[in-house]
């Protein structure tokens, strides 16, 4: 798999140096450099790159402007490149692959890329199914059906591993299996892990679609529980029961929900 990447930064040196870095890593192909936003548009457009490592303060068009200026079109992958920190909320928020400070560390570019390579990856396997479904929906749609039916079935590699949490002005890279339970209180959620609590702007819904059924069940209206972390299954009135953590905490289980304690009853 070939990581076909633009670079843009309106300073040569900052190319030439990301260029270097970059030769250590073979799968990524360089098919242009750009000194500004708006050679940058064009030449996203043109190419179609896989991944764009792209400078924030640029004259004209900033890094923020290019990624704006592609939302007709199915944008590439980003890694903002800068020499200021104060942009990193602002680079999460637009769904980039990661944030690296200038001089650029050669371990946190290697960790980037890795990113990079799962999540082209993981797209690149939607669409062979997606082209595999046409054909088997056009010469056997006999096994058409058996292909959906598999598909239902739930697969590990299409749920989220990290969910970035921007959280008091910071951002929190927050590994899933680490999480005990999650409450709703509208759209924010409460993400609760062994040490810590914090706030992410989604709603339920939304969230429930990340992460992986098989380890996260809602046992509540408004509460997700992440089923590795249940040690006690505590019996309480009118058919309801407690979900004793691994941290202690308990959580109620509703009784509209007691399928899920039918998975600890042997």
């Amino acid at each position: 798999m070939t990581i076909r990447t633009i670079l843009v930064d309106d300073e040569s040196l900052a190319i030439q140096g990301l260029k270097l870095r970059l030769e250590a890593h073979e799968d990524v192909e360089i098919v242009e450099t750009c000194s500004n936003g708006r050679e940058a548009i064009r030449a996203i457009k043109t190419h179609k790159p896989d991944l764009v490592f792209l400078d924030i303060q640029m004259p004209g068009f900033d890094g923020f402007s290019v990624v704006q200026g592609l939302m007709e079109v199915e944008p590439p992958l980003f890694i903002f490149c800068t020499a200021y920190s104060d942009h990193a909320i602002r680079a999460f928020e637009a769904q980039a692959v990661d944030y690296l400070m200038k001089p650029v560390d050669e371990g946190r570019l290697a960790d980037a890329l890795d990113r990079v390579r799962q999540r082209l990856t993981e797209k690149r396997q939607v669409q062979e199914a997606e082209k595999l479904r046409e054909v088997l929906a056009e010469v056997a749609p006999d096994a058409m059906n058996e292909f959906a039916a598999d598909e239902e079935a739930p697969s590990s590699n299409r749920f989220e591993k990290l969910i970035n949490i921007k959280d008091r002005g910071q951002i929190f890279r927050v590994d899933v299996d680490s999480i005990e339970r999650i409450d709703a209180a509208g759209d924010y959620m409460c993400i609760y892990t062994a040490d810590n609590s914090l706030i992410l702007r989604e709603t339920m819904k939304d969230l429930e679609k990340r992460l992986d059924p098989r380890n996260f069940q809602r046992v509540h209206r408004s509460t997700i529980v992440n089923l590795s972390q249940v040690r006690q299954v505590k019996p309480h009135t009118n058919g309801e029961c407690f979900l004793v953590l691994e941290s202690g905490a308990q959580v109620k289980v509703s009784r509209s929900y007691r399928d899920v304690v039918a998975r600890f009853v042997h």
